[in-house]
């Protein structure tokens, strides 16, 4: 800190950096950075679990409260879903300048303590306005996590590992969102499908007191009911506990982003932080030394968003980012993740049995992850989305086909299939599966934001595109069923593949290469790059009077 013995409050030389690195102690004890990353990912796996866990949850939601659920209509399922995304949103933005002010470890345990309050508080939700108010702040954890872990991984890592280390942000992820499926499985095993204890059915084909499946029965005019399994949500819910009060163990354990520190005039700090998790073959040296030459070519202040907005370079890095997010979450990611089940249900499958083939797409999903790490480690960052863009609107537009000749023409009145082809239902699994493989395998946003944001204003830009990210994910995941109700499955499918023909143009035509660089030489790359003409003036003047510096 500031003032205290060995702390530096002027910006060294590099004589300077080498004799601190001699002499300052580790600020703690040894962690390996796979360690490091194991244990803030865990805010990735909550991250994960709490988004994928509502898709065995909703079907047992929209049972009608005498039977334990919480009656929810089409409306109402949206707003379950995409309010977490409000949060979320909030959580990115408002995150990203938490972690600027106070450090990326100090947020991360923030967020481990909303995080076990939410899930509390969602699993012990009386009725469906206070689950919305739960679900807006454990939405807050989420979106603060996802702004705030991959900035972590990256600033803690060594150059060589970056890309890879970063990824395990998002293997985490979708290891939660498998997680979930798996224990929404497990309790639907014991529990049995969405079920409820009819008093009087119309139709005559539950006598009272039988147990019938709702499946059967949401259709019914005039049903009454007076009990049912509706309160199974609550036990895929309150899990998201545990790994709460792990994250906030684990992180009590790690240091502080040395990056962080750097960028706060701590040097010394910085040095400490760092040999906790550097080995011999790592040059610290060098590596502060990167941090300190930004300190020789920029002003030493944190900016604020307003500044951010009015300077050309940053601006446009910014609107990159942005489109980044938005588009990330415009592939249909979170339809596959959120509402699987009523899709798999709408193929023609049972609501029990949709929950159980949920795991199907889950495994592929987290395969499809580590292949990621392979594609990442191996190829560059816009290789690797064009990848998914290509792979992903082709996908889109398979299951556009298959609901359009294999589905749609055989559905009833009442929602059930009648006479459509046996594969059918299974071929969307398929495609939906194959569709989250290249999904997960391509994802590089989460990498390349990390990566492409300069060290001042890293933590508010991550949480402004992260939060664009995540309204995005609120419209889509509000709109989903809505648009499969209205225009139905067909065109919602068309609709999604054709932006995401749009995205793989984007990812052709706009979004930067950040691999081969250090954050500091890509920081002073994006500067040159997308500087107005008044901007590249001054950094030629910069130039001409601190030569060594640019």
């Amino acid at each position: 800190m500031h003032g205290e013995p060995g702390s530096v409050e002027r910006v060294p030389d590099r004589a300077e950096v080498e004799r601190l690195v001699s002499i300052t102690p580790a600020s703690g004890r040894p962690r390996s950075i796979g360690f490091l990353a194991a244990v803030a990912t865990f805010g990735s796996l909550l991250f994960g679990y709490d988004t994928g866990v509502i898709a065995g949850a909703l079907p047992y939601m929209v049972l009608p409260e005498a039977a334990g659920g919480l009656g929810l209509n089409d409306v109402e399922i949206g707003l379950v879903g995409g309010l977490l995304a409000v949060g979320a949103a909030f959580g990115a933005i408002y995150g990203g300048w938490l972690s600027d002010r106070y450090g990326r470890r100090h947020n991360i345990l923030l967020l481990a303590a909303i995080f076990f309050v939410a899930a509390f508080g969602c699993t012990l939700a009386p009725n469906v306005w206070v689950l919305y108010l739960f679900r807006i702040l454990l939405g807050f954890a989420v979106g603060g996590a996802s702004s705030t872990v991959p900035n972590y991984l990256a600033e803690m890592a060594p150059k060589r590992v970056r890309g890879p280390l970063v990824a395990i942000d998002q293997f985490m992820i979708v290891g939660g969102q498998l997680l979930a499926y798996v224990i929404n499985a497990v309790v639907v095993g014991y529990k049995g499908g969405p079920s409820v204890v009819v008093d009087h059915d119309p139709s005559g084909q539950f006598a009272q007191g039988a147990l019938g499946a709702w499946d059967l029965l949401s259709h019914t005019v005039g049903l009454v009911v007076t009990g049912g399994n509706g309160e199974t949500w609550r036990w895929m819910l309150v899990v998201a506990t545990l790994p709460a009060v792990a994250l906030w163990i684990g992180m009590r354990m790690m240091p502080e982003s040395s990056r962080w520190y750097a960028a706060n005039m701590h040097f010394v700090e910085a040095i400490g932080a760092l040999k906790r998790v550097r080995s011999d073959r790592d040059d610290i040296a060098d590596e502060i030394d990167d941090m300190v030459n930004l300190h020789r070519v920029e002003t030493q202040e944190r900016w604020t968003l307003r500044q951010v907005l009015t300077v050309g370079w940053t601006r446009r890095i910014l609107v990159i980012g942005l489109f980044l997010g938005f588009f990330d979450q415009l592939t249909g990611i979170n339809t596959a993740m959120y509402y699987l089940p009523t899709i798999l249900h709408a193929a023609g499958f049972s609501s029990a049995d949709a929950i159980l083939l949920n795991v199907v797409s889950g495994f592929a999903s987290l395969v499809g992850s580590a292949v990621g790490f392979l594609l990442i480690a191996r190829f560059a960052r816009r290789q690797v989305g064009i990848y998914q863009e290509a792979g992903i609107s082709v996908s889109l537009l398979l299951l556009a086909a298959t609901f359009a000749i294999g589905i749609q023409p055989y559905l009833a009145t009442d929602g059930t299939l009648q006479g459509a082809p046996g594969a059918a239902p299974w071929l969307v699994l398929a495609i939906v599966s194959v569709f989250v493989f290249i999904k997960q395998s391509g994802t590089v946003t989460w990498v390349i934001l990390a990566e492409m944001f300069p060290a001042r204003i890293r933590g508010t830009a991550m949480g402004v595109a992260i939060g664009g990210l995540w309204i995005m994910n609120a419209i889509v995941t509000f709109a989903f069923p809505i648009m499969v109700a209205g225009i139905g499955p067909v065109w919602t499918y068309i609709v999604f593949g054709l932006i995401n023909v749009g995205a793989l143009t984007y990812y052709v035509r706009v979004v930067p290469e950040t691999k081969y660089s250090s954050l500091e030489s890509l920081e002073l790359h994006f500067r040159r790059k997308y500087s107005t003409e008044e901007e590249l003036k001054e950094i030629q003047v910069s130039a001409l009077t601190k030569p060594s510096d640019l």
